[in-house]
């Protein structure tokens, strides 16, 4: 994906690079509460591997704002083609200046652009704060219900 400038905010969007794992590391832990440094490798190494997958980070004034992974899925649980967005996070200092709607628009627009009109993502049904994000980006539920379990 080429760099994307936001003009009137001046944040640009590009592919995320190995230079920023430690950048998005430090965001992540601060946001979940847990140090992840494996995953965030993993799923660096895939956006370079797997061609339905990009990972975006939004930065302003060359510092880290945000950042977002897009996977595109076929055939889960019998529906068609959809893009998922894995996770959207932004760091505090950048919260309430659209960088999230940013990085949305960005995977969506990579979705579109692999003939992706579906977008689909998951949350806590506790989260109200993502929920009210996603609802604003016009998303709402979907076709589907989460089941889970614990096994032993």
């Amino acid at each position: 994906m080429p760099t994307q400038e936001h003009d009137a905010t001046g944040v640009v969007i590009d592919a995320a690079s190995y230079e920023d794992l430690q950048t998005i590391i430090k965001i992540d832990c601060n946001a979940s509460g847990e140090a992840k440094p494996e995953f965030w490798l993993e799923c660096y190494k895939r956006q370079g591997a797997e061609p339905n997958s990009t990972f975006l980070v939004a930065k302003s004034d060359g510092k880290i704002a945000g950042f977002t992974i897009g996977t595109i899925k076929t055939w889960e649980f019998g529906s068609p083609a959809c893009g998922w967005v894995e996770t959207i996070i932004v760091a505090p200092e950048f919260r309430g200046q659209s960088i999230g709607t940013q990085l949305f628009d960005a995977v969506v627009s990579h979705f579109r652009s692999n003939g992706i009109t579906t977008v689909r993502t998951m949350l806590d049904i506790s989260d109200h704060a993502l929920m009210s994000f996603f609802r604003f980006q016009g998303m709402s539920a979907g076709p589907f219900i989460e089941l889970e379990m614990q096994s032993e």
